[in-house]
């Protein structure tokens, strides 16, 4: 019985020697996981989203606040995938904003994240005048970012949905 154990556990250390994980492998996996087709952003409505970002720049700067850039690449896809989420559920939500945070952090190096959600509004001005008039949208609007993207879209009964992520570098 012992000579069957010693030989299981030296098999079991050979296995255990002969398999390892590169961190090549591991940020194959990790890049993978965090994988989103970029021609998303290509679905926002970029006009609505270039007034919001207008109007929530001019508010910045009145505090002060340095203005936001536009990132039409992973954030606006990773916003526009979550606004179809929203169209296809009928109602907003932050639902799997942890996980939208992470994408952002994974591929642009985001320290960290903030989100707005809205829908119903039909210009740049009323869903920004909405989120200032909310404190806690506010406070994302008026927090420490320095770049911001858009899933702005209408879902088939006419009705306007928006995600804006926010992230700071």
């Amino acid at each position: 019985m012992n000579l069957l154990k010693s030989n299981l556990l030296a098999g079991l250390l050979i296995c255990l020697l002969i398999t390892s994980c590169s961190k090549e492998d591991s940020v194959e996996v990790e890049a993978a996981k965090y994988d989103i087709d970029l021609a998303l952003a290509q679905k926002n409505d970029s006009q609505m989203s270039s007034e919001i970002l207008s109007l929530i720049n001019d508010h910045r700067v009145l505090l002060g606040l340095p203005v936001l850039k536009a990132d039409n690449k992973y954030t606006s896809a990773f916003a526009v995938k979550h606004t179809q989420y929203m169209i296809e559920k009928e109602y907003i939500n932050h639902d799997n904003f942890g996980y939208r945070s992470e994408e952002i952090k994974f591929h642009d190096n985001a320290q960290v994240v903030g989100e707005n959600v809205a829908y119903g509004y039909e210009t740049a001005e009323k869903v920004v005048e909405a989120w200032l008039q909310s404190p806690g949208h506010k406070a994302i609007i008026e927090g420490n970012y320095t770049h911001t993207g858009f899933g702005v879209m209408k879902s088939d009964k006419d009705r306007s949905y928006f995600t804006q992520l926010f992230y700071r570098k």
